[in-house]
């Protein structure tokens, strides 16, 4: 920093603040516990709700850690790479969440000591790895057992274990129902590929009111919108559906057009030009005698006029995702032009479509469709908050359903695998060689902490819950966990409680990664806002009193 007796030499800028080695490590590992501590009570079945506010005053109460995580705004750096972990695992595989930042948190915790005592961290980072490597070949070999995808019951065990931690319990039944009927609907079968697109296809649509019962899913699609003329049929049975993205409107300039007129008899030809362009589309439509109609864009009272004397339902401005939607249900194709239709774009797969008022608004139904390839699932609820919760602990239920129909193989719940694996990797870390072998045990240690933040949250007595625990699992019973309702011991084969292969390695994998990425830090520099420059040239150019003075 100083040379010979010189004046110092600054190589930062003066507002960047550097911390450096130690100090960096230990502050991201207490930011990982902060927030791993934050979503700690959210595990399990009797886990707590959080209540959050956001800066525009609304409330969201909700258990998902990912919804938590999103709401709350972090200052640490390290925090804010916990928070992305979570919506990782939430876009991956979408269940949990909050087992991934617990998990987090502590393989960061278990590391804290090491560093403590010198231990250079890439030696530690080296036993993570090796010891991630071997729990993912112990998941995969030892601990997981293939399901029956037919077997309707064994997998709707699946899907409960997955609700059974959110607030959607007291429905389980229904949930479970719902999640795996919406999912087998939208699945596709090609060529020897499975595609299960649950965001584009399987809709949920919140309507306030009736209660959770009344949900359902609809063999078909439900858009929020009514017929553009009150006089057309609201109510038709097998009806013939075309689906247009262009609008029935004669087509204007973009921004100004400027048409020059000679005599008085051209104005009227421009009006009967137009209405002719609009008769043309009409009659391209009338020609293939459909009884609905679908466009995104507008369509105009004219029109509307000619479609109702053919006795056509026309219904305007859908969304594009809606279309989509039901061109999958029904069999029609999206059309870009009229000219261009032909029969094979009409849809004839619906059996019914009929327009319902819902409380204060319209809503069209396509329903009884066969096989149809998209659906809508209806929800409803007391009020706005009931609905938006039900609605992410759905989007979980239906991420696990897909999972288990992509990849069939399950683990055993409630902190079961979690010991298992601790147990094993114990075991393992007795023949890892030389110093390596402290933070490889410790990683089995920090898998514990499922287990016990199960216990926990029941209000159980952790110490002895857990070792009872791992006397269970020393006798080699792999399937014995923490029964989350009560906090004892228990057999997840006969409780029923079961997770899908595929989102305890997204979990583990990410937990660990993540604990590596925060060791690896050794330096953290912030620069200072470019905002402060402009307040402080701001303040230099305001005149001073002196000079006023003067």
């Amino acid at each position: 920093m100083f040379g010979g007796g010189a004046a110092p030499i600054l190589v930062l800028s003066q507002n960047t603040k550097r911390d450096a080695g130690r100090k960096v490590q230990l502050e991201n590992i207490g930011a990982g516990k902060a927030i791993a501590d934050v979503i700690r009570t959210c595990l399990g079945p009797q886990a707590m709700l959080k209540m959050l506010m956001d800066p525009m005053g609304g409330i969201v109460m909700t258990n998902d850690g990912n919804a938590i995580l999103r709401e709350i705004t972090v200052q640490h750096p390290a925090g804010k790479s916990m928070i992305e972990i979570a919506r990782t695992q939430d876009e991956e595989v979408g269940d949990g969440t909050t087992s991934v930042i617990v998990l987090a948190g502590e393989m960061l915790a278990v590391a804290e000591p090491f560093l403590e005592q010198q231990m250079h961290p890439t030696i530690i980072i080296r036993a993570y790895r090796q010891a991630l490597e071997d729990a993912v070949t112990l998941l995969q070999e030892n601990f997981s057992q293939p399901l029956d995808i037919n077997n309707r019951e064994k997998v709707l065990d699946v899907v409960k274990s997955c609700v059974g931690t959110k607030f959607l319990n007291k429905w389980a039944e229904l949930a479970c129902n719902i999640a795996l009927d919406a999912v087998k609907i939208v699945t596709l079968e090609e060529n020897g590929r499975r595609e299960i697109d649950i965001k584009r296809y399987a809709k949920v649509e919140k309507i306030p009111g009736g209660t959770i019962e009344d949900s359902c899913v609809l063999q078909g699609v439900m858009i929020n919108k009514d017929v553009t003329h009150p006089k057309m049929r609201r109510h038709i049975k097998n009806p013939r559906i075309i689906l247009l993205d262009c609008g029935l409107e004669y087509k204007k300039g973009e921004s100004q057009t400027n048409v020059e007129i000679m005599n008085e008899g051209d104005f009227t030809r421009i009006l009967e030009m137009e209405e002719e362009y609009i008769q043309k589309v009409c009659a391209d439509i009338i020609a293939l005698k459909p009884d609905v109609v679908f466009t995104e864009k507008g369509i105009s009272d004219l029109a509307q006029h000619y479609l109702l004397k053919a006795n056509i339902s026309a219904l305007r401005r859908l969304r594009k995702t809606d279309n989509n939607r039901i061109a999958r249900a029904c069999g029609a194709t999206v059309v870009n032009r009229t000219d261009e239709l032909k029969e094979d774009d009409v849809g004839t797969k619906a059996g019914l479509l009929e327009i319902k008022k819902i409380g204060d608004e319209y809503f069209c139904f396509i329903t009884e469709c066969t096989d149809p390839k998209a659906c809508t699932i209806l929800l409803r609820g007391a009020s706005k908050d009931v609905l938006n919760e039900t609605e992410r602990n759905l989007q979980d239920a239906l991420h696990v359903a897909r999972n288990i129909l992509l990849e069939p193989r399950l683990l055993p719940g409630g902190g079961a695998v979690e010991m298992a694996v601790s147990q094993a990797l114990t075991e393992k870390g007795k023949t890892v060689q030389g110093v390596a072998q402290w933070p490889y045990r410790a990683v089995a240690q920090a898998l514990e902490v499922i287990p016990r933040t199960l216990a926990q949250n029941c209000g159980a007595n952790t110490i002895r819950t857990l070792t009872a625990l791992r006397a269970k699992h020393a006798t080699g019973n792999h399937s014995w966990g923490i029964n989350g309702e009560t906090g004892e011991l228990a057999d997840m084969t006969e409780l029923g409680v079961w997770e899908p292969l595929s989102v305890k390695l997204q979990t583990y994998k990410t937990a660990v990664e993540t604990a590596i990425l925060l060791l690896r830090i050794d330096d953290i520099v912030s620069g200072s806002k470019k905002k402060d420059k402009a307040e402080q040239q701001n303040m230099n150019a305001a005149p001073t009193e002196e000079s006023v003075k003067e």
